[in-house]
């Protein structure tokens, strides 16, 4: 099973919103730009920065957590 962790940025204020899913990438866009979340129903609208797949939860879930730090804040610029 594939995994994804994606990086959404906001069109209203600019703010990152990191997560991951087994559904696609582009449903679960769609999803927080129809306000399926509290924090993205008063954030959005949403454009996708990037994405990553991984082979099993463990790892995305190590993915996702690192770019909630600062150090993974500070990469994330990049894009």
């Amino acid at each position: 099973m594939i995994y994804h962790v994606y990086v959404l940025k906001s069109l209203k204020n600019g703010k990152s919103y990191v997560g991951f899913t087994r559904k696609s990438v582009q449903t679960r866009l769609a999803e927080h730009n129809e306000g399926k979340n509290a924090w993205t129903r008063s954030n959005g609208p949403f454009t996708l920065l990037c994405s990553e797949d991984y082979r099993s939860r463990k790892e995305a879930l190590l993915r996702e957590k690192y770019l909630k730090t600062g150090a993974g804040r500070k990469f994330l610029k990049w894009f």
